[in-house]
């Protein structure tokens, strides 16, 4: 391999370590929502130069998860923020993508589809059990997010693969965020959890994109009711103070 190409190849590596330590910083809270975004500092601190950090937070904010504001010399990004409609559009399309693979799981051959679900039966139980006692956010986060995976990984082609791990993420940040009210509902996420298994178990393909899709569809509304009383985070509107009244001429 010439120089050049170990060169070119260095540069992709960087763009992409870059990338997903952004990322994991953004789904996980560390950079809050709205949190300005400083290239000079990201670089330092990742001990690169800025031309693959800046590579990284362009896929980012093609993405989703950076925002940009004002235009030009102005330009300015920040951590994408967390609001109610961009939530709930996020959940619908996640819900979609999970809707086509459980259809999928479900027209596998009987002794899969049955293996599939018994699996996703075992982390509901556990689900369930956390129901039952004051819930702990980080398990509850973890449980559901390994039950849904279930029905993807080694299931589902490579191309819806890939849109589900580029949106999946953007859910994440809601989901981690609201999670202490969200496990409020848990009791009825564990019964829509059982629709999904139970359809993929007996091979009823619409039964189980309908169920799936359901399960997103639901979680968007609560989130909605969530947001309209805990707040959106990181946007203008969220904290931005009442205009004044009008001054009387």
């Amino acid at each position: 391999m010439s120089n050049r190409e170990d060169d070119a190849s260095e540069q992709l590596d960087n763009v992409t370590r870059a990338y997903q330590t952004l990322r994991l910083v953004i789904v996980s809270g560390q950079l809050p929502p709205g949190s300005p975004i400083s290239e000079r500092l990201i670089s330092a601190r990742l001990g690169l130069s800025r031309t693959p950090v800046r590579s990284a937070l362009h896929r980012l904010e093609q993405e989703g998860f950076v925002a940009a504001n004002g235009l030009g010399r102005e330009r300015r990004l920040i951590v994408a923020p967390l609001t109610m409609d961009d939530g709930r559009e996020v959940m619908f399309i996640v819900g979609h993508l999970e809707g086509l693979a459980a259809r999928t799981a479900a027209l596998l051959p009987a002794p899969r589809r049955r293996e599939i679900a018994r699996n996703l039966r075992e982390i509901n139980t556990e689900l369930a059990e956390e129901s039952k006692r004051a819930g702990d956010a980080d398990r509850f986060f973890e449980l559901d997010h390994v039950f849904h995976n279930r029905y993807i990984d080694g299931v589902v082609g490579p191309r819806l693969l890939t849109l589900h791990r580029a949106i999946k993420p953007q859910s994440d940040r809601y989901s981690r965020l609201y999670v202490s009210v969200l496990l409020d509902q848990l009791t009825t996420s564990v019964k829509e959890h059982e629709k999904i298994a139970a359809s993929i178990a007996k091979g009823d393909a619409d039964a189980a994109q309908r169920a799936a899709e359901t399960n997103w569809h639901n979680a968007a509304e609560r989130l909605t009711k969530i947001i309209a009383k805990e707040g959106e985070r990181g946007s203008w509107q969220a904290w931005a103070p009442e205009e004044p009244p009008a001054r009387k001429r």
